[in-house]
């Protein structure tokens, strides 16, 4: 894996301008237990209704498997389908040499502190595999919950698709209704092997004092397809996440897609980097940001390494309420035949547009929540009809929050 040996530098490069510093002291990591729960339903109602919001179902109606963390304890883990493994990670490091070959693999232990306190003081997580030539039709949803207040949850996540699979999920961070303040800190590191099909869809309902750290890196091997969607639309404190990708393998494909929502006193840094190493490989980075009075940078970069390559960077930003929207397209071509572009615009709602609709018969509420909802409205290919309704609705959800 060249990467490790070329790249590994690359994931610190800009660690020094992402978002605000945190002092971790601030927050326990101490382990907090809760009971493990043999079926879902057991959960309390208020836990289901936060869930729900995350795209997490209780009742797992449509899902192919069920991974739920609640605070710093794996409470639930279950695969329902021949060919899926869904373990904590913790338990598959005890009990599997294999996924010491995928353990800190990709990401940097050094990155900086949240990825070192992610290692040294390691909750759990989950390991997510689809086995070779298998197909995940529907998604597995995986839940980290946070209910103590004042807490870091720090978690590592594994996601394999093995070679010729297809692997879909729907992962929802949430906190409880009283819960005020925390700290979360996530690595993620994503395998897309040979001709193999993955989409990651991200939902996140935290609560306004939250702080999110998340760290990920991801490489696509040959005729591989990673498909990353994220979802922020509901308050938060700080959030700052800027995810890499390797298109490592000739005809690789990786497609980004953020819809996100700056609250007043927010303040999001979401971007996402992709190195095309191979020929053939394609990539696309597609951010649709809107403010109320938040603080957002949208930061995207395409580093074309080889002939053949082609990308895509668009950010469009919407300003509503006050606050500001930064964004940063970069492009890195660093030889002859590299096809890469970007566009970027920050604005507000036409006045003429507001006006149409009215005479259309729409009040002024109405008429601007029509064109918010149509600004949101992004197609991703590829995706599969259960993992867009879920989007459609986190976006249905977060309407009133937006006006």
């Amino acid at each position: 894996m060249r990467i490790l040996n070329e790249k590994a530098s690359k994931a610190k490069e800009k660690k020094a301008s992402l978002g605000p510093d945190i002092n971790l002291e601030e927050y326990s990591s101490e382990h907090t237990p809760h009971g493990i729960v043999d079926k879902l339903e057991m959960l309390s109602d208020a836990d289901k209704e936060r869930m729900i919001l995350a795209g997490i179902d209780a009742n797992e109606e449509g899902r192919s498997g069920t991974y739920v963390q609640k605070d710093t304890t794996a409470i639930f883990s279950q695969s329902k389908q021949e060919g899926l493994e869904v373990i904590p990670i913790k338990e598959a490091l005890k009990k599997f040499d294999w996924v010491q070959d995928y353990y800190w693999k990709l990401v940097s232990v050094d990155t900086d502190k949240y990825t070192a306190r992610a290692q040294l003081d390691l909750h759990d997580g989950y390991v997510i595999r689809a086995l070779p030539g298998s197909t995940v039709i529907y998604p597995v949803q995986a839940c980290l919950y946070l209910e103590k207040e004042g807490l870091s949850q720090n978690v590592h996540n594994i996601i394999i698709a093995d070679e010729g699979s297809e692997l879909h999920i729907i992962t929802g961070c949430a906190t409880a209704a009283h819960l005020r303040s925390g700290l979360h800190v996530g690595i993620s590191e994503f395998f897309v092997k040979k001709n193999a099909k993955l989409s990651f869809t991200m939902i996140h309902h935290w609560a306004e004092e939250m702080m999110v750290r998340p760290r990920s890196v991801g490489i696509v091997e040959e005729g591989g397809l990673f498909l990353n969607n994220y979802i922020c639309m509901r308050p938060v404190k700080s959030l700052q996440m800027y995810p890499t990708t390797y298109l490592a393998g000739k005809g690789a494909v990786a497609r980004f897609y953020s819809l996100l929502v700056g609250s007043p006193n927010s303040e999001i840094d979401v971007g996402g980097r992709m190195y095309l190493q191979e020929e053939d490989t394609r990539a696309e980075i597609v951010s649709r940001a809107i403010t109320n009075g938040g603080n957002i940078i949208a930061r995207g970069d395409l580093i074309g390494e080889v002939p053949g390559i082609r990308g895509h960077l668009e950010c469009r930003g919407l300003i509503l309420n006050g606050g500001t929207i930064h964004a940063i397209p970069e492009l890195q071509g660093k030889i002859d035949g590299v096809e890469l572009s970007h566009e970027a615009a920050v604005g507000k709602i036409a006045q003429d547009e507001i006006l149409y609709l009215m005479s259309r018969g729409l009040t002024e509420d109405e008429a601007t929540s029509t064109i918010v909802r149509g600004f949101l409205s992004v197609d991703i290919p590829g995706l599969p009809p259960v993992l867009k309704a879920e989007i459609d609705r986190a976006v249905d959800l977060s309407q009133h929050d937006v006006m």
